[in-house]
């Protein structure tokens, strides 16, 4: 059974208890990997490789939501390792499955806004099928997500907007506030995934 908004927070928090400044540091260092070298490319004579880079970084992308379902199922510590584990192992499995849920993603959005963002949606537990299925690939692993969030966009959406407040209050504290806030979402996001999984048929979810 799906949980409520506030239900999914406060799941997140005592999920993050005792884990928020390890939570903070990791957060932080995807942070400067991913956006702050690719704005720091802008400055310099690479400023054409920083789309590159955005590729390069795609991995590292689907390794920090990992963490935090890491995190949602009870592991005791943040391992600042498991950031780098999509380039690990059959890492092409990844790196093709996250390159076409962004390039369905944007050609979605090019053609109206709405549209863009209700897919984005649908796709949503991609990441974490790929962590759970290690034998689904590609289109397959979207697919999946699209089944599960059938009926089911809506609710995340909500939850995603309840973290508008303290979305605004980060903005207030100079950004410092966002080095808690993603980890919060996150880990929010991996119990709403953990509920969602659950009510799909369990033969859907292997072999779909």
């Amino acid at each position: 059974m799906m949980d409520t908004c506030t239900g999914y927070k406060d799941r997140a928090i005592a999920s993050l208890e005792g884990k928020w400044g390890d939570a903070a540091i990791v957060t932080l260092i995807y942070m400067l990997i991913t956006s702050g070298v690719g704005l720091a490319m802008n400055f310099t004579i690479f400023r054409n490789a920083s789309f590159l880079w955005t590729l390069a970084t795609i991995q590292l992308a689907w390794g920090f939501i990992i963490i935090f379902l890491n995190v949602a199922r009870g592991q005791e510590k943040i391992a600042l390792d498991q950031l780098f584990d999509g380039y690990r192992g059959n890492w092409s499995r990844i790196l093709v499955t996250m390159l076409l849920k962004m390039v369905y993603t944007m050609l979605w959005m090019l053609l109206l806004i709405v549209p863009g963002i209700i897919k984005s949606y649908s796709y949503a537990m991609t990441e974490y099928i790929l962590k759970d299925d290690p034998e689904i690939t590609e289109n397959a692993a979207i697919e999946k997500s699209m089944q599960m969030m059938e009926g089911h966009k809506m609710e995340l959406f909500l939850l995603d907007l309840s973290f508008i407040g303290w979305a605004l209050l980060s903005i207030l504290s100079c950004g410092i506030g966002f080095f808690f806030l993603e980890p919060y979402m996150c880990t929010a996001r991996a119990h709403f995934y953990e509920d969602l999984k659950q009510e799909t048929p369990r033969e859907a979810f292997i072999n779909g």
